[in-house]
């Protein structure tokens, strides 16, 4: 099964449940993210929010405004990213649906990872 790959916003490759692209809004890497997070398609959305160089200071916004499903992997892949950032990047996240906000509440993870309405909001917080 073709679980698809991280490219550029024009060159999107869709998986089963997943699609997931990159772009950059004022020195922001900004990661789109279109459908379900679970086991089989969370390895797609790590490769596209950990930061290849631990030692920039890499700042995401990740838009889940298109996803309607996240299990306990993309829990997983969000925590991960967040320590890749750390000290001296930031993950944002913006455009939370309510189904997957309640999973990043559940869990904690609301309190540790900014959530803003939309990319705009969480671009200029």
């Amino acid at each position: 099964m073709d679980e698809g790959r991280v490219t550029d916003m024009g060159e999107q490759r869709e998986p089963d449940r997943l699609s997931v692209g990159r772009s950059t809004v004022d020195g922001v890497t900004v990661v789109t993210v279109n459908g379900e997070v679970d086991h089989h398609t969370s390895a797609v959305l790590r490769e596209a929010l950990v930061p290849e160089d631990p030692d920039a200071a890499t700042r995401t916004v990740a838009d889940f405004s298109g996803a309607a499903f996240m299990d306990s992997s993309g829990i997983n892949v969000l925590i991960a990213a967040r320590r890749a950032h750390d000290p001296a990047g930031r993950l944002r996240l913006a455009g939370v649906r309510r189904p997957v906000l309640r999973t990043l509440e559940i869990v904690g993870l609301s309190s540790l990872l900014p959530c803003y309405p939309s990319v705009r909001d969480a671009l200029s917080a």
